[in-house]
């Protein structure tokens, strides 16, 4: 079973939908992204993560 707790914060603005590893460390197996409160991302960076993998989704790289 994956541990859901990321081990460390990753800079937000770095991330693009290309990242699918780094983008899996913050989603749990099922495909649902974490909450901040897991996280630990603020409100800004938490909303550009789920864009971020709404657009890996959509193009099939996170099923």
């Amino acid at each position: 079973m994956k541990d859901n707790k990321p081990t460390e914060k990753i800079s937000i603005k770095d991330l693009t939908w290309k990242d699918v590893e780094q983008l899996r460390n913050y989603t749990t197996e099922t495909g649902k992204i974490l909450p901040r409160r897991i996280t630990h991302f603020t409100a800004h960076e938490q909303r550009h993560f789920t864009k971020i993998v709404k657009q890996a989704r959509n193009f099939l790289l996170m099923l």
